[in-house]
C-alpha cells in the first residue's frame, strides 16, 4: 500500500494542522485513514477527482467488513468526508461525493468509572515513601483530582504548575491551553514529589533532552515520563489494589467527572474542568451519573422494590 497521498489531501492535512490546530495523534490518524481510502480507489481505477456517493459507500462498507470497530469506520468516513468538503471549498472539485453518503452509525458508550470507594484504593495503592511512590501518589491525585487526559499530565512542565494560585496550566487537544485547580489532595501529593525525597531522586546529572529538566514527571532514568510509563503505572497500582479489570488509561478522568456531576457540580463546570469544546460531549457523563442514582433509589427506596 502506498503512503503517498494526493495533493490535495495534502493540503486538507496541512489545512487541519494549521487553520484548525488538530492534535498531532488526529493527524496521524487521518493520515492513516486517508492512504487506506486513496489506495482503495486506485484498486478501482479510480481516484479523489472522479470518486461519487457509490465508491464512497463501497468504502465504507468495506471498512466495516474488515473488522474495524464502529469508532473507527466512523473516523475513517469523517476524514473521507473532510476531504471531499475540503476540495470542494478550495475549488479542487464542483462536488462533494459524500454528501449523499449516510454517515456511519456510531453508539456512544457510557465512560466507564470507578466508584468513590474504588477510586480511593486505587489511590492509596499508590502510598509510600520511596520516590517512585510519591511520584504515582502525585500523579494519580492530579489525574482524578483535575480531570486531564493522560497525554496532558505527560506533557505537564514545571512552569505550568502555579506556585500560588492553586492552578495548573494544561495543554489540551488542539494545542488549546486551560487552567484548572489542582485541589488540596492533589496539591499536597505534588508538594511530596517535588520535595528532595521525591523528584530530585531522578534527577541525573546530566539532561538526555531538552524540556526534561521541565518536566513535572520522571522515569528513573531521569527522562519525561511518557503517556505509555503512565499507562504502566496505572495497571501497576491498580493490580495492587485489585482493581485491574476495571482500569484503562482514562478511568480516573472519567471518575473525576461522574463523582463531580453526582455530587452537584454545574455540567458547564465540568465542561471547563475536562477541556471539552461540546457541551454534548460533557453531557455523556450525566448518563452515567443518573444510572448510578437510579440503581441507588432501587436499592433503597421501599415502593421501588419488586
Amino acid at each position: 500500500m502506498s503512503a503517498e497521498l494526493s495533493p490535495s489531501a495534502e493540503e486538507y492535512l496541512t489545512w487541519l494542522a494549521v487553520e484548525q490546530g488538530r492534535a498531532r495523534n488526529t493527524l496521524v490518524s487521518y493520515r492513516r485513514d486517508l492512504v487506506v481510502y486513496e489506495s482503495y480507489l486506485a484498486g478501482r481505477g479510480r481516484s479523489v477527482d472522479d470518486a461519487d456517493p457509490a465508491i464512497v459507500e463501497d468504502y465504507v462498507a468495506a471498512q466495516r467488513a474488515s473488522g474495524l470497530g464502529p469508532a473507527s469506520v466512523a473516523r475513517a468516513q469523517a476524514a473521507v468526508r473532510g476531504l471531499h468538503r475540503f476540495r470542494l471549498e478550495e475549488r479542487w472539485a464542483q462536488t462533494d461525493p459524500t454528501t449523499e453518503v449516510r454517515p456511519a452509525g456510531l453508539t456512544r458508550r457510557l465512560p466507564k468509572a470507578l466508584s468513590e470507594e474504588e477510586t480511593e484504593r486505587l489511590l492509596d495503592a499508590a502510598s509510600g515513601d520511596e520516590a517512585a511512590d510519591k511520584r504515582d501518589r502525585a500523579m494519580l491525585e492530579v489525574l482524578y483530582g483535575t480531570g486531564m487526559r493522560v497525554s496532558e499530565l505527560a506533557g505537564l512542565s514545571l512552569g505550568d504548575l502555579g506556585s500560588d494560585t492553586g492552578l495548573v496550566r494544561v495543554l489540551g487537544k488542539g494545542s488549546k491551553e486551560r487552567l484548572v485547580p489542582l485541589g488540596r489532595c492533589a496539591t499536597a501529593a505534588l508538594e511530596q514529589w517535588l520535595a528532595p525525597g521525591g523528584r530530585p531522586r531522578f534527577e541525573p546529572r546530566r539532561w538526555a533532552r531538552r524540556g526534561d529538566a521541565e518536566a513535572v514527571f520522571l522515569n528513573t532514568r531521569g527522562g519525561r515520563l511518557t503517556r505509555q510509563g503512565i499507562w504502566g503505572v496505572l495497571k501497576k497500582r491498580a493490580r495492587a489494589a485489585g482493581l485491574e479489570d476495571k482500569v484503562h488509561p482514562h478511568v480516573l478522568r472519567h471518575s473525576c467527572a461522574t463523582h463531580m456531576l453526582a455530587h452537584g457540580a454545574d455540567i458547564r463546570v465540568v465542561q471547563e474542568l475536562l477541556g471539552h469544546v461540546s457541551i454534548a460531549t460533557t453531557q455523556i457523563y450525566t448518563r452515567v451519573s443518573l444510572s448510578h442514582l437510579r440503581q441507588a433509589y432501587e436499592q433503597a427506596h421501599p415502593r421501588s422494590r419488586r
